[in-house]
């Protein structure tokens, strides 16, 4: 069995509602957050699968068309393989919020899918989100959950809590092989 880690895209990946971007609607408003790139490379070469795991209802809402999102995951991927890191599949739900699929965090529907596919030990991996639909599908799916945070609300019931991804994949280098 595969381990994985299961990644959030805004808020984890890339910059969200800052002064240069609102929500993400086209690539030139994708911005990385600081040690992304390094931090997948770290855990692409350590044996982990990656995947993103991300609600993107805005596909729903009318914001942004598929091709539009395929397109933003097109060049998050290929920025990510240019560092030297791999994705290894986004899965995206693209209902609008409360549409009550089974797809969209926090139900783990994505995370299941993905499990099933690839053959993932969900016990022996990790969900990484900045929200509390992040850390409730990762515990849905069985896997540990991972908050990025630097001022958590105790109510979020993550396992772990980091201020960023290169801290949370420095964590998980560390102890992979205990």
């Amino acid at each position: 069995m595969n381990k994985a880690v299961f990644l959030d895209r805004d808020g984890v990946i890339n910059e969200v509602k800052t002064n240069r971007v609102g929500f993400v609607n086209r690539p030139d408003q994708f911005y990385f957050l600081k040690g992304v790139p390094e931090a997948i490379k770290a855990l692409s070469e350590s044996g982990f699968l990656l995947f993103v795991v991300t609600n993107q209802g805005g596909v729903g809402l009318g914001y942004l068309s598929h091709d539009e999102l395929d397109s933003i995951h097109d060049y998050m991927v290929h920025e990510i393989t240019q560092a030297g890191g791999f994705i290894q599949e986004v899965s995206c739900c693209t209902h609008k919020p409360h549409a009550g699929c089974s797809c969209r965090k926090p139900e783990p529907g994505m995370l299941l899918e993905l499990a099933e596919k690839y053959r993932i030990d969900l016990a022996g991996s990790f969900m990484i989100g900045d929200r509390d639909v992040d850390i409730e599908a990762g515990n849905k799916a069985g896997c540990t959950t991972i908050l990025l945070n630097d001022n958590p609300s105790p109510t979020y019931n993550a396992d772990y809590i980091f201020p960023d991804l290169w801290s949370a994949s420095t964590f998980l280098l560390n102890t992979k092989g205990s």
